[in-house]
């Protein structure tokens, strides 16, 4: 299967609602990181780069704080090529090496190996997940990166909190920062206040090599696409909900839910 590329072109004029747009999740970005103590002095930190839109924007926002923000810290990109048939192998290092940062490429054919354990009819991002998060989570150890950095943003965490809530009977989302379960990894998602929308319009205004993943990507009536397209028609109805929903899971008050384990309702 081919994959269709959108080729970098000359660096677009801003605008300024361009460069409000930047600006702005610059701001988010740094807030996040103030919040959640995400970067600290000497972090190394490797920023898992796909070649989708958040990724690209993650990247992009993390070199702007890097120049000005108070502690020093280094930043590394890591692709995983998983070997997709047409996947464009020159695109990822044409670009970072035009940044002139540091980089690495992964080659693991997982590709096969979800095509083929994925039962019929049955969606490949959770055996994609697992195989991609633990090659990731190795190479960061082997390497000497004490931070991985992905490019979950505000809706993914809206998204997941309904999608434990609908489909697995849990209440919980995806935390902004997270130790791995074997403890040797730190995990941190510093677009976590950003929407996607605007990270949309970043990486369409900044003319990112876009490119789509013929695994997840290709797939139809997926859970979380049921659930985002719920989200955008109550959001078309309701401006500012998703926003409000997002508030909801940074305040929360377990006296006023129904878990044993988090509140101790025998002591009254």
């Amino acid at each position: 299967m081919a994959v269709t590329v959108n080729a970098p072109c000359p660096a677009p004029s801003s605008t300024q609602a361009d460069k409000n747009l930047e600006k702005r999740l610059r701001r988010l970005l740094g807030q996040a990181v103030g919040d959640y103590a995400m970067i600290r002095d000497n972090d190394r930190i490797m920023v898992c780069l796909s070649g989708g839109k958040d990724s690209y924007v993650l990247l992009h926002l993390l070199l702007a704080l890097q120049k000005r923000a108070p502690v020093r810290f280094e930043l590394a990109a890591v692709n995983l090529d998983q070997k997709q048939p047409g996947f464009p192998e020159h695109v990822l290092p044409e670009y970072l090496k035009s940044l002139g940062v540091e980089y690495h490429i992964i080659e693991q054919d997982t590709y096969s190996i979800v095509k083929d354990k994925t039962p019929q009819g049955k969606t490949y991002c959770g055996l994609c997940s697992r195989l991609r998060r633990g090659i990731l989570y190795n190479f960061a150890h082997e390497h000497g990166f004490n931070k991985l950095a992905l490019g979950h943003h505000r809706d993914d965490m809206v998204e997941t909190l309904f999608l434990n809530l609908f489909y697995a009977g849990k209440l919980k989302s995806m935390p902004p920062k997270l130790k791995s379960d074997d403890g040797r990894n730190t995990v941190i998602r510093p677009l976590v206040y950003c929407s996607e929308k605007d990270i949309a319009a970043l990486a369409n205004h900044l003319q990112f090599p876009i490119i789509p993943c013929n695994l997840c990507g290709s797939q139809d009536g997926l859970q979380r696409q049921v659930i985002k397209q719920m989200l955008q028609q109550w959001e078309t109805a309701h401006p500012g909900r998703i926003e409000s929903i997002m508030k909801s899971i940074q305040n929360v008050q377990p006296s006023q839910l129904a878990d044993n384990k988090l509140f101790d309702f025998s002591a009254f």
